[in-house]
């Protein structure tokens, strides 16, 4: 009787487990092919999920002269952080508003359709960012401290971690730990596919006031500007790509990456290939008397998928390229094209990267040839800034124009040249720093190499084929590099200093927690006009860290700012691709925090050891040199690391008819 029920147990449970396999083999297979109902059967299981607490990392540790780990310091967030809740709402309204203000860039918008478009553009806009902060409620001053329990390896420049550092109060200071050392793995190709193959859908606005659409109560205008929300409807912010994570998908894009096949060959195409089998194979160099070794990249980086923990020389595969760059390249500049679009260089404001790249690549005589067949890439000489100012149709919200002038501008040099259309235009190269640059370019100079300004992840900037362009603000173009220093870092008096005009939604958020908050944070909105911008200069000059807050768009020309006048840059701009990303090691003389971690701003500074301090400070000074423009060019100075980077990132891209 007792083995009955034994045989009658046991085949029980032998069906009992069946239907469990079978049940967990329907919930993954409704999972993975995306099967009708598989969401309302996972919301039925969401009881398994187990919360965790976010976390975010900024890259405050560069490699040191021992050890080239990229160190990170994480920082474990408060739950229900109200800067958290205030991005929520910036990207719900940049999904629900943002996407449609504008005609898609390559369309023309139907009769009739673009006052629905304007009218939609001004209903998602009626609350201005500063209202929309205000429904953050009431955040005590401790909340908008935000300390959080810091947890990070920091070293100095013979790599022996730090014990202790100054902390605000006793409670709240940070204990470090040696993490696990991180080894640089294959980026997934699933990854880096998607960042190549994404498309630009965002609408853009100008950032100087003069080309700003303007609204009906004299405020300006953004995409970024938050309506207000239910807190029911609130999404949730979209990944960040950190600066370790970019090098990884620009290493995989470098050995992945091919523009397309040219239609027929040419002699300069076996030029690019020995180029990069010379690059590629560059014998190892200890050390170069021009070059400070710790802010570039590691050379085991660019040449193999290696880490390796000991100091390996650096620099030497980068500056082989940059000596081939030097005894190879040759650009053709079209002559085709009037002014003040075309040839007509901008050389002061923030969008002055472009004007004097322009100026000092027609006046050259060593990378300029007047034979298009000897040519190795093919400059087209217009201006981003100047083409807005030209065509843009005030109040109308549309690229049109401009998207139109740049099409017939490309059918006029393919019609009167061969060059072109022998590559669809990948071996051409553009250079525009202003913000609608990305979506002008997009339709007719995809395939492009593009120098933009506006260098962000999440909106079609492509690895492996763009470029990531300084923003420099030129106060005087007679002697760019005027005022150029600042105090000793022992003088600066300041910790932190900020100063601008509310654009966007991450500076009202920077003020909301520190403005008239800390007297070691000179916080401010814009500041009044002084002659010369003296205020402005000042507090640069005797700042510790000058935060690079982003505005309408990623990049700001506060990070060359800062740089020029030796303060360390604190970037505060997710999916920022940073300039020379395949030459320089971000990490190593820049603070890279998250813009959730507004609220642990000072936390953050004043955990960074005084000794760590000077590293970076010393670091800046050493990598001004690469950030400066001079009337006339000199090695290494910004003119020849855009170049380098545009014909660098041509080498490894290009793809020939015998391969």
């Amino acid at each position: 009787m007792g083995q009955k029920h034994w045989s009658s147990f046991h085949l029980q449970t032998k069906s009992l487990l069946w239907i469990i396999g079978i049940t967990c083999a329907l919930i993954l297979a409704c999972r993975y092919l995306e099967l009708p109902y598989s969401n309302a059967i996972f919301s039925l299981l969401s009881t398994w999920k187990v919360p965790t607490l976010g976390s975010s990392t900024f890259h405050a540790i560069g490699p040191s002269p021992d050890d080239e780990n990229v160190n990170k310091v994480k920082i474990l967030n408060q739950p229900n952080s109200t800067v958290e809740h205030a991005l929520e709402v910036a990207n719900k309204n940049k999904r629900s508003c943002g996407n449609d203000t504008l005609p898609r860039a390559g369309f023309v918008s139907e009769p009739g359709s673009q006052q629905k478009e304007s009218l939609r553009f001004f209903v998602c806009d009626k609350i201005s960012v500063a209202e929309s902060v205000k429904e953050l409620g009431n955040v005590s001053t401790t909340q908008q401290a935000g300390a959080g329990n810091f947890t990070s390896r920091l070293e100095d420049e013979s790599g022996t971690p730090y014990a202790n550092s100054p902390s605000p109060s006793a409670e709240k200071a940070p204990t470090y730990l040696t993490p696990p050392l991180n080894s640089i793995t294959k980026a997934s190709s699933n990854i880096t596919n998607a960042v190549l193959s994404h498309q630009d859908n965002k609408t853009n606005f100008v950032k100087e006031d003069s080309f700003r659409p303007p609204h009906n109560d004299g405020s300006t205008l953004h995409r970024n500007s938050k309506p207000k929300t239910n807190e029911a409807s609130r999404i949730p912010v979209p990944e960040v790509t950190t600066t370790s994570e970019m090098n990884k998908l620009l290493l995989k894009s470098h050995a992945s990456y091919r523009s397309e096949r040219p239609k027929w060959s040419s002699a300069v195409d076996q030029e690019l290939l020995h180029a990069r089998s010379e690059i590629e194979n560059a014998p190892i160099v200890e050390n170069d008397p021009n070059l400070y070794a710790h802010i570039y990249q590691n050379v085991s980086m660019f040449k193999r998928y290696i880490y390796k923990t000991t100091r390996l020389t650096l620099m030497l595969l980068i500056l082989r390229s940059y000596e081939l760059m030097e005894e190879t390249l040759k650009v053709y500049i079209y002559k085709e094209g009037d002014k003040p679009i075309l040839h007509s260089p901008f050389l002061t404001g923030i969008y002055a990267s472009e004007g004097w790249f322009m100026k000092l690549m027609e006046a050259n005589r060593q990378f300029v040839t007047h034979d298009p067949n000897k040519a190795n890439l093919f400059y087209l000489p217009f201006s981003s800034r100047n083409l807005v100012k030209a065509l843009y149709v005030e109040g109308s919200h549309s690229h049109q124009n401009m998207i139109q002038f740049l099409h017939d501008y490309i059918k006029l040099i393919a019609a009167k040249h061969p060059f072109w259309n022998r590559t669809n235009g990948v071996d051409h190269f553009l250079v525009s720093c202003h913000d609608w640059a990305p979506i002008e370019t997009k339709s007719h100079m995809a395939k492009c190499i593009r120098a933009l300004c506006n260098a962000d992840v999440n909106e079609g900037f492509v690895f492996g084929k763009d470029v990531s362009l300084p923003e420099t603000n030129v106060r005087n173009e007679r002697n760019p590099t005027r005022g150029l220093g600042g105090s000793l870092a022992s003088k600066r008096k300041y910790l932190a200093f900020f100063a601008g005009k509310m654009h966007g939604y991450v500076r009202p958020i920077l003020l909301q927690h520190w403005l008239n908050k800390d007297t070691d944070m000179k916080i401010f909105g814009k500041l009044g006009k002084t002659k010369g911008h003296k205020t402005y200069i000042h507090y640069m000059k005797n700042s510790k860290y000058c935060i690079c807050a982003k505005g309408y768009e990623v990049n700001s020309p506060r990070v060359v700012e800062a740089i020029f006048y030796e303060c360390v840059p604190v970037i505060i701009s997710d999916n920022f691709v940073p300039p020379f990303l395949e030459v320089l090691n971000w990490e190593s003389f820049t603070v890279i925090i998250l813009e959730k971690d507004i609220p642990n701003l000072k936390n953050i500074l004043r955990s960074i050891p005084k000794k760590r301090y000077l590293q970076l400070h010393k670091r800046v000074k050493k990598v001004q040199q690469h950030f400066l423009w001079h009337n006339k060019p000199v090695r290494y100075d910004l003119f020849h690391m855009i170049l380098h980077s545009v014909w660098y990132n041509r080498v490894f891209s290009a793809t020939y008819i015998d391969s």
